[in-house]
């Protein structure tokens, strides 16, 4: 039997935006997806959602890896540290961390280049649409600038999550992103190529380790990511809470629409205990220059 875990990650800038050809920033956080394989007579996967066979409602992501690696005889059992329909990367993690997994366990040869491709049709094939930026960082880990698969210095500052506990689809959000767009061709072209440029500027803060500007351009792409309908008061009460502590910024992180929010602090124990206060559940993590590993 392998074991492999792959991490989850934090957008710092350029959701959404990425979808429409902007560059995006994102980092991959110590917050893992642990998932072992080993040869059996019939596909089995178990997670905490329960033990089926194929199954695209409950594991469409595994079920989907089994199926484009064309292996009927394996058995999955997962395991994971991040929330699922956080915006974290829960499902490029359990896709990665499968692939991986499979691929070593059968020996398939298959590179790490290879997987995260793979992950990303994977991505596409369940979701309707994806960026290729949650199944990079997971696969290589570190701090990438995904357009061009730049790989910048890792934070050296605290990172604090904020749950809402409120999951929402990627699928569902993306679709509205896409029909707002549709209806504000005008308005919304202007607004994703300014996230494309906020990431550009924070590019050089994040090699500077300038983290008051790194924090402030992500509070101005929190304001451009309510402009495309995303946000929603329990994002922001947790996102104001973590700026009123002290946090250098703090943003959504992912699709939005529920799930979660980032800020970036010096102080991430006082910066937890606002998110708490203000009704979120707080995760205190930081960065990894992990991807992929086996266990």
């Amino acid at each position: 039997m392998i074991t492999c875990s792959a991490p989850g990650k934090i957008y710092l800038f350029g959701e959404h935006a990425v979808v429409y050809g902007e560059p995006a920033i994102a980092c991959a956080v110590e917050l893992r997806t642990h998932v072992s394989a080993k040869r059996s007579d019939a596909v089995t996967i178990s997670s905490g959602l329960g033990t089926t066979g194929l199954d695209y409602e409950i594991h469409p992501y595994v079920s989907s890896v089994i199926e484009k690696l064309g292996v009927m005889e394996i058995s999955v059992d997962i395991s994971s540290d991040l929330p699922v329909g956080s915006g974290l990367g829960s499902s490029a993690a359990v896709t990665i961390a499968t692939l991986a997994a499979i691929n070593t366990e059968l020996g398939l040869g298959y590179s790490h280049r290879e997987l995260a491709r793979m992950g990303h049709e994977i991505e596409q094939e369940v979701q309707g649409a994806a960026s290729p930026t949650d199944t990079f960082v997971s696969t290589f880990g570190g701090v990438v600038e995904i357009t061009s698969r730049k790989r910048l210095d890792s934070l050296d500052c605290g990172i604090v999550i904020g749950n809402t506990n409120r999951p929402k689809k990627t699928a569902v959000i993306l679709e509205e992103v896409k029909r707002r767009i549709k209806d504000f061709p005008d308005i919304m072209d202007s607004v994703i190529k300014t996230i494309g440029s906020i990431t550009k500027r924070g590019e050089i803060s994040v090699l500077e380790k300038d983290y008051r500007s790194l924090g402030r351009l992500m509070n101005i792409n929190h304001g451009l990511l309510d402009a495309l309908g995303v946000g929603t008061a329990e994002l922001s009460a947790l996102v104001y809470a973590a700026r009123n502590a002290g946090a250098f910024g703090a943003k959504i992180t992912g699709a939005g629409g529920g799930g979660c929010m980032v800020a970036l602090t010096d102080s991430p124990l006082k910066v937890a205990s606002a998110i708490e206060a203000a009704g979120g559940q707080a995760i205190i993590t930081r960065s990894t220059p992990l991807g992929v590993v086996q266990e």
